[in-house]
This record gives structure tokens, sequence and C-alpha cells, in this order.
């Protein structure tokens, strides 16, 4: 019997998840490490997981995620991308849902750079009269 897989892939600030749904009971691995010591944060582990709410698909798929690049609220972020990217592929049936809940838009926000002559992007020089 052939295993069916999806994949999607989701970024946010710096960081980039790479999310695999397998048919199964409901296991959630990050990097190899249950998601509840990955995210020690009830609050980054409801973000990450949220499209598996809104498509009711909670117990329905044992998740893979490899993520790398930021801190943790990014990852988060790029892990809500990327399942929602996988779930599309799973049935086309839950875009309606995702798509309401604006889980399939990236979060284009990004750091911005430091500029010469500054201490930090538009932080300036602190002014002395004296």
């Amino acid at each position: 019997m052939v295993e069916v897989t999806y994949y999607g892939t989701g970024r946010r600030k710096t960081s980039v998840a790479r999310v695999w749904l397998r048919p199964g009971e409901g296991k959630i691995s990050i990097n190899e490490k249950p998601v509840d010591l990955y995210f020690p944060r009830e609050a980054w582990r409801a973000h990450a997981l949220e499209p598996l709410k809104v498509t009711q698909t909670m117990g329905k798929f044992d998740v893979y995620i490899d993520v790398s690049g930021g801190g943790l609220s990014g990852q988060a972020g790029a892990i809500r991308h990327g399942l929602a990217r996988a779930l599309l592929n799973v049935s086309e049936a839950f875009k309606k849902s995702l798509k309401s809940a604006g889980l399939l838009t990236r979060d284009p926000r990004m750091v911005e750079r430091k500029k010469y002559g500054r201490r930090k992007a538009r932080r300036g020089q602190q002014y002395s009269k004296r």
C-alpha cells in the first residue's frame, strides 16, 4: 500500500518551514521534537496549528515539520503558512475556509535594514547640546 504524503512550504520573517502531512492519528513533530516541547508558549502552538482548527482536521493527520531560521514567533508563523498550503494540497474544499481566515497569504513584513550613520534602521545618534 502506498502512503500518501502532502507537502507545503511556509515562510515568515526569516523563517522557512517545510511541512509534510500524512493520514494518521494526529502526531505533530517539529524538528523531531513534540510540539509542546518545541513551543513552550501556548500562544505559539495555537498560532502554528490554526489551519488544523479552521479545517477541523486536528486528529486526522500526522504532521512532520522541518523549520529553520528566525525566532520562535517567526517559526510559528512559517509553520502556520506551510500547514495551510499542505492542507490545500489535501483537498481543494479547504480553500474557502483557509482563505477567509487569511491563512494562505504570506506575511510580507520583514525587518528593515540598518542604514549607515544610524544606530538602528531609523534611530539616529543621541543629540547632545553641550
